[in-house]
């Protein structure tokens, strides 16, 4: 059995991560087009307008991760007829949340945009559009969210990634059109991003449709799975507001300090940070249903072995491209975007050391989840995390640079993977002792030795495209020795080792 799912995880990784590289590929180059085509001011403003939607997302990311966790345990205990009012129920659960969000959205946050933000005047009828055109997306998104679920909790990612991969085309078409069109492009922008949206949606449930005998909607209220699924619910939708909060509260107070322009350079740094995330989440993605199907056969051996081994390898693919982009921000972003606006650099930087340390968590965060018993590890988790909005105030406030509120964020990201840790051993009885012995002082231990070598390359040459290569290749190629060498277990390097050499012969 744990050979099969060894083998079913490596197959969704694989399509994963065919998916992730076209992904990161289109979005990356679509990029520069568009902060070109709007210029800095309207980029600003679409980031932190779109932002005040995506505020209001923790609603239906809650759901999101209550339907795969669901649906991935009825799943594991091959109970079908559940599976099916599950899915009913949930649908039910996501029609009142899309009202909740349009009234949210359409009274607290409309007056948010038009009262409080920082938008220069003549920009503010192309603003009201992207806020307006963002809650239309939001809102078809939402429904599309638990036919993905039943998608990714079957593990059939090759299906996830050719929708995807179609989505990909989609957006790089919008690029094109912002290229040739005239006339106001921020507008323009907001409309072509809710067709592309509302257009993948429609794909997901219409094939979800055809293919899975649960994915049918009807509006029932069945009090006892609605009452399930709003219990578990409840305190998952406190852990998902925080870290909505992390990120789009942030992003708010950053505009109320110093305007769009801020907004901006935030916006470029998360749009390399969501691209690079993808090295790690797309095998945590393959990993996470085999995490939950653990705990719902009680088979706990199993179980802490998938999570030592799943939160080392997700920060050792976070630690291969982060190295080299480390390294090298400045000059990358100056070939990737010729202007590079002002803290971009150090914006980038400081994301990505923080993704380093959250690349370590999805695992214990997907075993809570596992449990169905979540009101401690939420509560814990989600009010440490929402102190982020309190101290990054404070730290602004105080007169301290925009990157000060992006250095609060590091800090309490490290704290919450020391609390999750501690809650997950008074949960399920995960040993701090065993996790630090086989996660984080390897993990540590591989990260020294891996920087050292890249780090000296930088003294022998000056910045250029000579370097960027040197660097590159060495950081990539020493990261994966340092690895193979001090990061894995005997038996783990040996099945890689043998794996590499069945591929060559081949």
């Amino acid at each position: 059995m744990t050979i099969e799912n060894n083998k079913r995880i490596a197959k969704n990784t694989l399509f994963l991560y065919m998916r992730m590289f076209l992904v990161m590929g289109v979005s990356l180059f679509t990029v520069r087009i568009i902060l070109n085509a709007l210029g800095v001011i309207d980029y600003g403003i679409y980031n932190v307008v779109g932002g005040i939607t995506i505020l209001f997302s923790f609603l239906s990311n809650t759901m999101a991760h209550a339907s795969q966790r669901f649906f991935a345990y009825e799943l594991g205990c091959n109970n079908r007829q559940k599976l099916v009012l599950l899915f009913k129920a949930n649908m039910t659960i996501y029609a009142i949340i899309s009202l909740i969000v349009i009234a949210l959205t359409e009274t607290v946050g409309l007056w948010f945009l038009n009262e409080k933000m920082q938008i220069p005047v003549d920009r503010m009828l192309a603003a009201q559009w992207v806020y307006q055109f963002s809650i239309f997306a939001f809102i078809f998104s939402m429904f599309a969210t638990p036919y993905k679920a039943v998608i990714l909790a079957r593990e059939k990612m090759s299906l996830f990634a050719y929708i995807s991969i179609v989505e990909v085309f989609a957006k790089l078409l919008v690029a094109y059109l912002m290229i040739i069109i005239s006339g106001d492009k921020l507008k323009a922008y907001a409309v072509f991003q809710f067709l592309v949206i509302s257009g993948i949606s429609i794909t997901y449930i219409l094939i979800c449709r055809k293919k899975y005998k649960e994915c049918r909607f009807a509006f029932t209220w069945n009090k006892q799975y609605i009452s399930e699924i709003c219990t578990y619910t409840s305190w998952s939708f406190y852990g998902h507001a925080s870290m909505s909060l992390r990120s789009q509260g942030v992003n708010i107070l950053l505009n109320l300090f110093f305007g769009p322009v801020v907004n901006t350079a935030r916006g470029i740094a998360f749009q390399i940070n969501a691209a690079i995330t993808n090295f790690y989440m797309n095998f945590f993605q393959a990993v996470k249903p085999q995490i939950i199907k653990l705990y719902a056969q009680k088979n706990f051996h199993e179980l802490f072995l998938l999570i030592y081994r799943s939160s080392r390898f997700c920060y050792y693919l976070m630690l291969i491209v982060s190295v080299p982009l480390l390294l090298e921000t400045h000059y990358i972003l100056k070939l990737w975007l010729g202007n590079v606006p002002e803290y971009v650099v150090t914006f980038t930087r400081i994301t990505i050391i923080t993704t380093l340390v959250d690349s370590i968590t999805p695992a214990l965060g997907a075993c809570a989840d596992a449990t169905g018993k979540i009101r401690l590890y939420q509560l814990f988790v989600g009010t440490i995390i929402i102190m982020n909005i309190p101290l990054s105030w404070f730290v602004l406030y105080l007169g301290y640079p925009p990157e000060a509120a992006m250095y609060v964020i590091l800090f309490i990201s490290i704290v919450t993977l020391f609390v999750k840790l501690y809650l997950l051993k008074t949960m399920i009885g995960l040993s701090f002792e065993l996790y630090f012995h086989e996660v984080l002082k390897k993990i540590g231990f591989v990260t020294f030795i891996a920087i050292l070598l890249p780090v000296c390359c930088l003294f022998f040459t000056n910045e250029g495209f000579p370097r960027f290569c040197l660097v590159t290749v060495i950081s990539i190629c020493w990261v994966s020795i340092s690895v193979l060498e001090f990061g894995l277990t005997d038996r783990e390097r040996q099945l890689i080792i043998f794996n590499l050499k069945s591929k060559i012969i081949k």
